[in-house]
C-alpha cells in the first residue's frame, strides 16, 4: 500500500503536474524559494502530496497498532546476507539480489517458489565473477538516471523518470537497506516494478525504431520477445496448477536449496510414496544440517516403517538443535514408546506440551502410554484433555471407550459415548464402539441401530458385521447373526473370532433343525 502512495507521488508529480525534477534539484541547491515556477506548488501538488503522505502515516499508524512495533523474526536461512558480519559481503550481496532481480524482469526464465536456503551462495571476495552482474546494474542505471536528469529533451527526462520512478520505488521495501526482509528474492516483490521496466523497454523501443532503418525487423524482434514471454507466462502458471509441479520446477532452478528438497519429499509423502519422500528429505538434511522439519518428518517416515534407531536419532538431533520443536518431542515419545523406554517417552510428551499447551494428538499419544502401562485414571485424564482441546478428536473419544469397556465401567462407557456422538454425530467409529457397549448393556435395538449405522457408512468393515453377528447371536436372531458372520468372513477370512462364533452357531442351528425334524 505504501508503495502505491509513492507511486501515484510520482506519477502526479511527473505526468499531471509535469514537474522539471533537475530545475527543482538545482533550485533546491541553491536555496531559491521561487519554487513555484519549477512546478512544485502548481496544480495544488503539495497539498495532493501531503495528502497522501497523511494517508501512508494513517496505514503506518494502523499497521503498528495491529501487529506491534517489534520486527518478525527471520533466520540465517531466510535472508543469509543480511546475518553476515562484514558490512562489504553484506552490501555487495544485496547488490547482488538486486542484479537478480533486474536480470528476472528482462528475462524470467530461473523462476523459483523459493530462493533462500543456499540457493544463492554469497559472494564473499571480490575475486568472485558475479560482481560482473553488480557492474552492469550499476552502469545502466548510472546511465539512465544521468539520461533522466540532464537530458535536453524536457520529454525524455520526464518519460525515465517515471519510469525509473515506478521501477525503484516499489522495490524499496525489499531492499534491505531500511530493515530486514525474510527472503533473498521474491517474485512477488517486482511485479510494481515491471511497471517501470515496462515503460522504460517501451521508450527505449521506440528511440530505436526512430533511429533503425530496418523497422520490421526490429518490430519482428520486438514480437518474439513478447511471444516467447507469453508462452513463459503459460508454461509458469501450469506449474502454479500443482504443489508437484511447482516444487519439482524448482529443483533445475535452486538445487541447492533445501526447502525445495524438503518440499518435494512432502508432497511425495502426501501421496503414499515414502521411498521416494526419504531421498529428498535425506537430501535436504544433508544440504541444511540443522534443517529440522525435515529431520521431523524424514523420522516419521523412518517410525512408520519400524526403523526406529534412526527416527530417534534424528529426532533426538532435532530438539537439540530446536529446543522448543514440539511436534518433534511428540514423535521422539512415539518413538521411544515403541522401544518400550517408557519415562522417556512420558518424559518427551510433557515436553512437547510444555512447549505447545495446547497439543490435543500429543495428551492423545500420552494417553496411548497411560493405557499400555495399566495407569488407566491417567490415560482417562489425558484423552479428556485432548477432546477438550479438540471437541472432534475421534481417536481420543474412542479410546475412552473402549477402555472404560474393557474395565468393566459400562455405564461411564455409555455416557462417554453418548457425548462423542454428539459432537461428532457422523462418526462410524465411534457408533461401532458404543453400539459394543450397549449390547453387553443389552439394550439390543438401540445397539442394533448404532451398528447398522456405521455399517451404511462404511460396509466393508469386517469386524462392524462380525459384532453385529455377534449381537443378534445373544439376541437370538440367529438367521441374521448367520447372514453377517458371512458377510464378515467373506472381507475378512482371518477375522479373530469370527469363524469360531459362525462354527458355534451353525452347529446350534444344526441342532435346532434336527430338533424341529424329529
Amino acid at each position: 500500500v505504501l508503495c502505491e502512495v509513492g507511486l501515484n507521488a510520482v506519477f502526479d508529480a511527473l505526468v499531471i503536474n509535469k514537474l522539471n525534477v533537475l530545475e527543482l534539484i538545482q533550485k533546491l541547491l541553491h536555496k531559491d524559494k521561487s519554487l513555484e515556477n519549477a512546478g512544485l506548488l502548481r496544480k495544488g501538488l503539495l497539498f495532493r502530496i501531503t495528502l497522501l503522505m497523511s494517508g501512508g502515516a494513517s496505514i503506518l499508524y494502523i499497521r503498528w497498532r495491529i501487529m506491534g512495533t517489534g520486527p518478525p523474526a527471520f533466520t540465517e536461512v531466510d535472508n543469509p546476507a543480511s546475518f553476515a558480519d562484514s558490512l562489504f559481503v553484506r552490501a555487495i550481496n544485496y547488490n547482488y539480489y538486486y542484479s537478480l532481480n533486474a536480470w528476472l524482469l528482462l528475462c524470467p526464465w530461473w523462476l523459483c517458489f523459493d530462493w533462500s536456503m543456499g540457493c544463492i551462495p554469497l559472494i564473499k571476495s571480490v575475486s568472485d565473477w558475479r560482481i560482473i552482474a553488480l557492474a552492469a546494474l550499476w552502469f545502466c542505471l548510472i546511465g539512465l538516471i544521468c539520461q533522466a536528469l540532464c537530458s535536453e529533451d524536457s520529454h525524455k527526462r520526464r518519460i525515465l523518470t517515471l519510469g525509473l520512478g515506478f521501477l525503484i520505488i516499489p522495490f524499496l521495501p525489499a531492499s534491505n537497506l531500511f530493515f530486514r526482509v525474510g527472503f533473498v528474492i521474491a517474485e512477488r516483490v517486482i511485479y510494481l516494478p515491471s511497471i517501470g521496466y515496462c515503460i522504460l523497454f517501451t521508450y527505449g523501443f521506440s528511440l530505436l525504431s526512430r533511429q533503425a532503418k530496418k523497422k520490421k525487423i526490429l518490430a519482428v524482434a520486438v514480437l518474439g520477445i513478447l511471444l516467447i514471454n507469453v508462452m513463459r507466462c503459460a508454461l509458469r502458471s501450469s506449474q502454479w496448477r500443482s504443489e508437484e509441479q511447482l516444487f519439482r520446477s524448482a529443483l533445475s532452478v535452486c538445487p541447492l536449496n533445501a526447502k525445495v528438497h524438503y518440499n518435494v519429499g512432502k508432497n511425495l509423502a502426501d501421496k503414499g510414496n515414502q521411498s521416494a519422500a526419504i531421498k529428498y528429505y535425506r537430501e535436504a538434511v544433508r544440504l541444511n544440517p540443522k534443517y529440522v522439519h525435515a529431520m521431523n518428518n524424514l523420522g516419521n517416515i523412518l517410525k512408520e516403517r519400524n526403523e526406529l534407531q534412526e527416527a530417534e536419532e534424528l529426532l533426538s538431533l532435532a530438539v537439540q538443535i530446536q529446543p522448543d520443536f514440539a511436534a518433534a518431542w511428540m514423535n521422539l515419545g512415539i518413538v521411544q514408546n515403541s522401544l518400550r523406554r517408557f519415562e522417556e517417552a512420558e518424559q518427551s510428551y510433557w515436553t512437547a506440551i510444555k512447549h505447545r499447551k495446547k497439543y490435543p494428538d500429543c495428551y492423545y499419544n500420552l494417553g496411548r502410554l497411560y493405557a499400555d502401562l495399566n495407569r488407566h485414571i491417567d490415560a482417562l485424564n489425558a484423552w479428556r484433555n485432548a477432546t477438550v482441546l479438540k471437541p472432534e478428536h475421534s481417536l481420543a473419544w474412542n479410546n475412552m471407550i473402549i477402555l472404560l469397556d474393557n474395565t468393566g465401567n459400562l455405564a461411564q462407557a455409555e455416557a462417554v459415548g453418548r457425548e462423542a456422538l454428539e459432537l461428532i454425530p457422523n462418526d462410524h467409529s465411534l457408533m461401532f464402539s458404543l453400539a459394543n457397549v450397549l449390547g453387553k448393556s443389552q439394550k439390543y435395538k438401540e445397539s442394533e441401530a448404532l451398528f447398522l449405522k456405521a455399517i451404511k457408512a462404511n460396509p466393508n468393515a469386517a469386524s462392524y458385521h462380525g459384532n453385529l453377528a455377534v449381537l443378534y447371536h445373544r439376541w437370538g436372531n440367529l438367521d441374521l447373526a448367520k447372514k453377517h458372520y458371512e458377510v464378515s468372513l467373506k472381507l475378512d477370512p482371518t477375522a479373530p473370532g469370527t469363524k469360531e462364533n459362525y462354527n458355534l452357531l451353525r452347529r446350534k442351528l444344526e441342532q435346532l433343525q434336527k430338533k424341529g425334524g424329529a
